[in-house]
């Protein structure tokens, strides 16, 4: 018999997962009874979200074919072009194996679960069915020695990625792109995975001593210090009424040689300084940033023709680091953010906060050049290499021109007419207001952390504003599980169509959402250890 809570006592869906009342991976409407702060839902709604989400899934495209992967989440040594790092990963590799398929493939993907701990996969980005999301409560976590088949239909082409939805696990090396293909888009003639991290597990500190440092307060009543860095140059609550064609991928690039009280305490001491951040880089400087697993020392080098269209697919799979990125002797032209298309857009580089995703055109050039993805505000960088012809790669620590010419912020990318979302519902709104700070690392949403949150409702086909509202001091990469949601420019006009998106400090910005994919939803900060501090709430749709 399962545990009932306690009520008026706090509680999250993922205790009640725990205490076993989520059947079939199915929140239902008997999620939260008992919870403080909770909404209880009417008898009946259970039956009818299980028949809302099965008839999502059957409205999404659905090709006929299967496409099998086998994952196993283990503890192994991973080479990084020379350190070696003992973490886990997907195998024996990182980035983890590509999983591709074709938009209305079924997946079908048996996780092995070799840890000492639960874990799971979450598949970013993609708006799959509720119960194979991949987090608590939609998906019950995966067992320490245990099996589970996620099986789910991808409508929708794109760049996507996968990571655990386990406590800090998504600083290691638990990650690997995932590619959709939309036959109709072959305007290019090889395709490049290029996915970011910032990296300190078995080298550094562990995830969990660097969150056990941010949390603990010194002797003096502030955080623990984190090492300082040069700044980089810069550059030139419910949804209710309210009235105000050949391809090459990243695994087959080959490395190259190797307690308060007055008057309030100062202010912490920063990682570093980033005016396209909005001021705080982060929390954290890493020992090292990585591209396609490798320091710059030892980078990863693509092999190409002159003259050759190369799609280039962006993911940044770091928890606590921005990465602006260029080509040297390149521009870029930016097609997609977040998997949907955007109007072309040419640009020198690009903001890339934690867990988004751009996919570019580049028309490469006769030589050796270097891809250079510097940690924003951090004093440091990752690297990879193109390579057409004869030549020689710059320094290590060399930084193209292109990285302080025309850097393509978020603002200036438009979602192509046949993905717009339209218009959102006039007078439905819902808040998502983002608080805390760096000094007591109290980070939570609409004024309560993960803990005791009190979840956005949503009706099944309502189309709410979205107002992401940033209180701090800090940016913040939002996600939103199981949906893209579509950015409203300062002046009324259509943005990009995003899952994550960059909310700067003491800004807002609003999106329209449509709700077409019931079911339970996590909404977060994907700045790993601020979601983990409690920025954290859940969309969940009411029946």
């Amino acid at each position: 018999m399962p545990v009932p809570p306690t009520p008026g006592v706090p509680c999250d869906a993922a205790q009640l997962t725990r205490r076993g009342f989520i059947a079939a991976g199915i929140a239902g409407g008997l999620t939260l009874a008992g919870c403080s702060g909770a909404k209880p839902q009417p008898p009946g709604a259970a039956a009818q979200m299980n028949a809302a989400i099965a008839a999502a899934e059957k409205a999404r495209p659905h090709s006929g074919r299967t496409v099998t992967a086998n994952l196993t989440p283990q503890v192994t040594e991973i080479d990084l072009g020379g350190p070696i790092a003992r973490t886990l990963a997907f195998g024996n590799s990182i980035p983890g194996p590509v999983i591709r398929a074709r938009v209305g493939d079924e997946l079908v993907v048996t996780v092995s679960n070799k840890l000492d701990h639960p874990t799971s996969v979450h598949w970013h980005g993609i708006a799959l069915r509720n119960d194979m999301d991949g987090a608590e409560p939609a998906t019950p976590d995966i067992g320490a020695g245990q099996d589970f088949t996620y099986k789910f239909s991808v409508p929708n082409p794109g760049t996507y990625w996968a990571h655990p939805h386990t406590g800090l696990d998504e600083d290691t090396g638990l990650y690997l792109p995932v590619i959709i293909d939309d036959p109709t888009e072959g305007s290019y003639d090889t395709e490049w995975i290029v996915v970011l991290d910032d990296w300190t597990d078995g080298i550094g500190k562990s995830p969990q001593q660097l969150y056990e440092e941010l949390v603990s307060p010194n002797k003096s009543g502030m955080p623990m210090p984190m090492p300082a860095a040069t700044p980089t140059p810069p550059v030139s609550t419910s949804a209710t009424s309210t009235t105000p064609t050949s391809t090459t991928s990243a695994t087959s690039s080959t490395p190259t040689s190797s307690a308060a009280a007055p008057p309030p305490p100062p202010e912490a001491p920063r990682v570093g300084n980033s005016d396209l951040l909005g001021g705080d880089a982060g929390d954290i400087m890493y020992p090292y940033y990585l591209i396609n697993g490798r320091i710059p020392a030892a980078p990863t080098t693509f092999n190409a023709k002159p003259g050759q269209r190369i799609r280039i697919r962006f993911i940044n799979t770091g928890s606590d680091t921005a990465f602006r990125v260029a080509l040297g002797g390149h521009s870029m032209t930016v097609t997609h953010t977040d998997g949907f298309p955007v109007v072309p857009t040419q640009v020198d580089a690009l903001l890339i906060g934690m867990a988004e995703r751009y996919d570019v055109i580049v028309t490469a050039a006769d030589g050796v050049f270097p891809l250079v993805a510097v940690a924003e505000g951090k004093n440091a960088l990752a690297r990879a290499l193109l390579s057409t012809g004869k030549g020689s790669a710059p320094d290590a620590q060399f930084q193209p021109p292109e990285l302080t010419k025309r850097v393509g912020t978020i603002e200036m990318f438009t979602a192509t007419t046949p993905v717009n979302l339209g218009r959102p519902e006039p007078n439905l709104d819902l808040p998502v207001v983002l608080g805390g700070n760096m000094m007591q690392y109290n980070w939570m949403i609409n004024g309560e952390p993960y803990s005791k949150t009190n979840p956005l409702q949503i009706r099944l086909g309502q189309r709410p504003t979205l107002t992401f509202d940033n209180t701090t001091m800090m940016y913040h990469p939002i996600h939103l599980h199981g949906h893209t949601f579509q950015l409203i420019k300062s002046d009324g006009t259509p943005g990009a169509r995003k899952d994550t998106v960059i909310v700067l400090p003491k800004q807002k910005l609003i999106a329209v959402l449509v709700a077409d994919n019931p079911g339970q939803w996590q909404l977060h900060c994907h700045n790993t250890y601020h979601q983990v501090a409690g920025m954290m709430t859940r969309l969940d749709y009411v029946f």
